[in-house]
This record gives structure tokens, C-alpha cells and sequence, in this order.
């Protein structure tokens, strides 16, 4: 748990991470942030076991990718996951950059028209792209849009990893009973939460994601049909420069079943990961 005693390997870990903070914190945004995906890319991912994570999961989607491909995603993939740590790591600057950012999609207008309603909305995403650029940019147009995050092992990286997020933009739920008493408040007051949904949860059910079963929690709709809210998937595509992005807002998945509803948004999901393999944080361990 996050408020745990922390440890010398806690101490030592994020002593070195704030090291790579504060060097990254001399650099201007544009360089600082394809640093970040370089350093990850070449020095991280290989030590902390993400390449072969990468590897495996490619290898289980798309089995006949060619191995020069597989090696490709593998280097991409892991440099957008330390461009997208930079980015939330850069706060205000980060969120300067997509504050202004049209909405576009077909359920652009759908959740302007509930912004103006104050009606509930659960925006479903994934690790794709920054999944924190919908929220920073939601936010700072004045949606009230909150979060639920899973605390950090680590105490010590929790401490400044919430304060991160929360320079983007809150509130901010914990995961727990206390958090979920929060986040119910909130949503019934006609707030918009988001929920990153592509994760293996122990407690979810097996349904497809990209082929293969995979244990998938059906909460979003559980609370969409639980509150009415509008159940609307929302990403954040990095652009081909690296560093900017376009915001996608598909139409709400009707209220129904909630397994058929889940399923829905594990689709969507899909479809993306498939057109942009190489922003998909394929370092999760989805599939067992």
C-alpha cells in the first residue's frame, strides 16, 4: 500500500527517478520530452523486463509479424511510454499544450451538450496515446472531470506521482472504499469521471480484447447504468510529431447489458490499438 514504511529499494528507486526529474526539468518541453521516450526506450525498458513483455504480447496478437516490425513497436511502444511519463511529469506545461484542443468525433457534441446538462458521464479509455490529454484538456475548459487511480506501491513515488496528476487537473480518487464513496458523490452531481479500463483485473470477467480473452472489470458500466450516465469512450492520439496530439470522442455505447457494454468498450479500444500499435502501453501484463 502507499502508506507504507518505505523501503531502501523504495528510497534508492526514487532517488533516482527525481534525479532524472530534475535533469529533465533543465531541458525545454520539446527536447525534454523525446529524451524521456529515448531514455526509456534504450536504458529503461530493457532492464525493468518491458521489451520482453512487449515482445510476448505482440507475439500472442499478431503472430506472424514480421521480426523487424515486432522490433520496431517494441522501441516505439516503450518511447511513448517515457514521452507520456515526461508529459504528466510537465504539469502546466503539458497542459498549455492541449488546453486548446478541438473535440472531434462523432460524440464530440454528445458530451459538450452533457457538460452543459450537468449530466453524469463515465469516459472510458485506455493507456493509449497520454491517456491524460481528454482530462487536461476537458479540465482546463472547465468540464469537471475526475479520476480514479490506483495508488503506487512505492510511497514515496506515490507522494509526487499524485501531486503530478493532480497539477493536470481534479479531483482525484484512490481506489478503495473511501475513494469509491467520493467518486459516487461526484458522479451523481453530474460530474464526468474518467476510467482507464484496460488493465487485468482479478475480479473481472473473460471477454475479447484484440482476439484473446481477457479479464476485463465491468464498473464503467455498472456505474453508467447505475447513475444513467452517458458511457463515452475518449482518447488521446499522439500526433506523428511526438509531441502533439488530436482528441477523439466517439459516440456514447447505449445502456444495456452491462457484459455487452463492456465488450463495446473493449472494441473500441481494440479498433485503435490495431490502426496505432505503437501507442498502446503493450508493457501491462493483459493477457495470462
Amino acid at each position: 500500500m502507499s502508506d507504507e514504511t518505505p523501503t531502501l529499494q523504495h528510497r534508492l528507486s526514487d532517488a533516482a527517478f527525481r534525479a532524472l526529474l530534475a535533469l529533465g526539468g533543465l531541458m525545454p518541453y520539446e527536447r525534454r520530452v523525446p529524451v524521456a521516450g529515448w531514455l526509456v526506450s534504450r536504458l529503461v525498458a530493457p532492464l525493468v523486463g518491458w521489451n520482453r513483455r512487449v515482445r510476448d504480447n505482440l507475439a500472442l496478437i499478431f503472430p506472424d509479424l514480421p521480426a523487424a516490425e515486432r522490433r520496431r513497436l517494441t522501441r516505439a511502444v516503450t518511447d511513448n511510454v517515457g514521452r507520456t511519463m515526461a508529459e504528466m511529469y510537465s504539469g502546466r506545461e503539458f497542459v498549455r499544450r492541449v488546453r486548446d484542443l478541438p473535440l472531434t468525433g462523432p460524440g464530440a457534441a454528445t458530451l459538450r451538450a452533457a457538460h452543459e446538462a450537468q449530466r453524469p458521464v463515465v469516459l472510458v479509455t485506455g493507456h493509449f496515446g497520454n491517456y491524460d490529454t481528454a482530462r487536461a484538456a476537458l479540465i482546463a475548459r472547465g468540464y469537471r472531470v475526475g479520476g480514479l487511480f490506483k495508488p503506487m506501491t512505492n510511497p514515496l513515488f506515490n507522494r509526487h506521482y499524485v501531486d503530478a496528476m493532480s497539477i493536470i487537473g481534479t479531483p482525484l480518487f484512490a481506489r478503495g472504499a473511501r475513494g469509491m464513496g467520493q467518486m459516487v458523490k461526484f458522479l451523481r452531481s453530474g460530474g464526468m469521471l474518467g476510467l482507464l479500463m484496460d488493465q487485468r483485473m482479478a475480479h473481472g470477467v473473460p471477454l475479447d480484447f484484440l482476439g484473446h480473452p481477457a479479464l476485463t472489470a465491468t464498473s464503467a458500466a455498472d456505474l453508467a447504468l447505475k447513475y444513467d450516465a452517458l458511457l463515452i469512450p475518449v482518447y488521446g492520439i499522439r500526433e506523428a510529431d511526438g509531441l502533439n496530439f488530436r482528441i477523439v470522442v466517439e459516440e456514447p455505447i447505449p445502456h444495456g447489458d452491462p457484459l455487452a457494454m463492456t465488450q463495446a468498450i473493449n472494441d473500441s479500444l481494440g479498433r485503435l490499438v490495431r490502426a496505432h500499435p505503437e501507442q498502446w502501453f503493450w508493457i501491462h501484463r493483459r493477457w495470462r
